[in-house]
């Protein structure tokens, strides 16, 4: 075939290919796209066909592993299997935990004002956040009896994946109508609440200025977060302030973050308050979000128990988010968060407790529901306890001449530490401290009187001892209850300051 076959024939295919394709329905509209293309940009028109042939080879090109792949003999896996040391997952025990675990009670029965323990003795119980004696309210029983013929034991799934039930939805309501705030929603988990909150909100290159005494659950989601995280003295608000204008002006350069402030209402292992009022101002001043945790102020403070917002009269749609703690004073399970629609609609989907973990059980969920309203409609319950806390401090602060109560006059857990003058005076360590606390908890139970004390927070793997950052100081916690008249308050107050004055001036512990 010589050259002019050749090219007649091309022609010829050429021809037939472009009857075939004008044939083709829109084929006029491709080809006045290319050729406007061509005419207006054909740099785009080559870059295009560029990417239209690299596209056709790479689906052409056969497939390849990207890993080298070496083969082991069975000998060998063995050898790297006896070889391989798996970590701990949590500390080992010191010999002081293993002594601590030997003797600390174990009730019998439900946990109540009076509680069983397996060695038969029968004690007061100060160390369970049983304030209301709602344990033994019969009316609650009587509900979460029906709840659990209703719904069945748990719902057995995720809020977001067939977990939700209309109890949930009527709890959220019930907390965001108390709070008087426009939403809520409602975790399985009360530690997990905050420390999912957290991360929800706060990514990596956000700032988080955090008080020191924040409660563990707190620092866990503040940890998970990633953010970069500013400390301020314990409740020292200039602290706050000067630690908000470093920050602000260090960012003033920066591209714009996210900023939040992040403290507890009432605090778990101090007992005092935060000043709101002034909180919020420093909010608005300096322009973070507020985060505040009331786990232990939500059920306790206030005239209704709506927390801290009611005690210092501030409107709960100041605070960002409002988190709290169903499973302590309202005697369910599970936490909240509550703030605005935009706040509560966003965990839904993005808070890892709340997506991957299965919703509160209904009978749990009724029961917040429940002592929500009984806390509103029946004040007298909180005025029992009250009267009940003053009687006990009463017999401690300022009667004993070794602890004072750090904690608020409201505050049914009741936090004594050993006075500094004390602890001056005799050259104790923070260990000793500790022990000498452990043993005064001790003897209020060979006396009948269970308590307990005020744990350190406990190390991460391979962390240094001298990194461990803040710690509660060493003291004793003693949880109050209206489920005690008066004078089984007092009875119990004036155990737990002997108890104290005993290990104080026994030859162990004189120096």
């Amino acid at each position: 075939m010589d050259l002019q076959e050749t090219q007649n024939t091309l022609v010829r295919l050429f021809n037939d290919a472009n009857a075939q394709f004008h044939k083709m329905p829109g084929s006029a509209i491709i080809l006045r796209y290319i050729k406007s293309s061509y005419q207006d940009d054909p740099v785009r028109s080559a870059i295009e066909l560029f990417l239209f042939l690299f596209a056709v080879r790479y689906m052409l090109s056969p497939s390849y592993s990207t890993q080298k792949k070496v083969k082991l003999t069975e000998e060998e896996i063995d050898e790297l299997v006896d070889e391989w040391t798996p970590e701990p997952l949590v500390a080992a025990m010191t010999p002081t935990d293993e002594v601590e675990n030997e003797k600390r009670p174990i009730l019998v029965g439900p946990t109540g004002p009076k509680s069983k323990l397996s060695n038969g003795r029968t004690v007061t119980n100060l160390a369970s956040y049983n304030f209301y004696n709602f344990v033994g309210n019969e009316t609650l029983k009587e509900k979460a009896v029906q709840t659990l013929r209703t719904y069945g034991v748990g719902p057995c799934g995720p809020p977001g994946f067939y977990g939700t039930q209309d109890v949930h939805m009527k709890t959220e309501a019930d907390v965001a109508a108390h709070l008087g705030v426009p939403a809520c929603i409602i975790y399985a988990q009360s530690f997990s609440t905050i420390s999912s909150v957290i991360p929800s909100f706060c990514k990596r290159g956000d700032i988080i200025v955090a008080d020191k005494a924040v409660n563990f659950s707190t620092r866990k989601g503040i940890q998970i977060s990633r953010s970069t995280v500013r400390w301020y003295e314990h409740n020292d608000l200039e602290d706050l302030e000067r630690v908000l204008q470093r920050v602000t002006k260090e960012q003033a350069k920066k591209p714009l973050t996210r900023r939040f402030i992040i403290t507890e209402g009432m605090f778990e292992n101090i007992g005092d308050v935060s000043d709101l009022p002034r909180l919020v101002e420093l909010k608005h001043k300096y322009k973070f979000r507020l985060i505040l945790d009331e786990t232990w102020s939500y059920g306790v403070l206030g005239r209704t128990g709506r927390g801290l917002t009611e005690a210092q009269n501030v409107d709960a749609r100041e605070i960002d988010m409002i988190i709290g703690n169903l499973s302590g004073p309202l005697c369910a399970a599970g936490g909240f968060c509550a703030g605005s629609e935009e706040v509560v609609e966003h965990q839904r989907i993005s808070s890892a407790s709340y997506t991957y973990s299965a919703a509160l059980p209904a009978l749990l969920s009724t029961t917040a529901s429940e002592t929500i309203s009984m806390l509103q409609e029946q004040p007298e319950i909180l005025t029992a306890l009250r009267d009940n806390i003053k009687a006990m401090r009463a017999q401690l602060d300022p009667r004993s001449d070794w602890v004072k109560c750090t904690s608020n006059v409201d505050n049914p857990i009741m936090i004594l530490i050993l006075k500094p003058e004390v602890v001056a005076s005799k050259g104790w360590s923070t260990k000793d401290q500790a022990q000498l606390l452990q043993d005064a908890v001790d003897e209020c139970l060979t006396n009948s009187v269970l308590i307990t004390r005020v744990k350190a927070f406990p190390l991460a793997l391979g962390t240094n001892p001298r990194d461990e950052g803040w710690q509660p100081p060493p003291a004793i916690k003693v949880c109050m209850t209206s489920g005690l008249t008066k004078k089984e308050t007092e009875k119990a107050g004036i155990t737990i300051r002997h108890a104290i004055t005993k290990v104080v001036k026994s030859n162990k512990w004189i120096r």
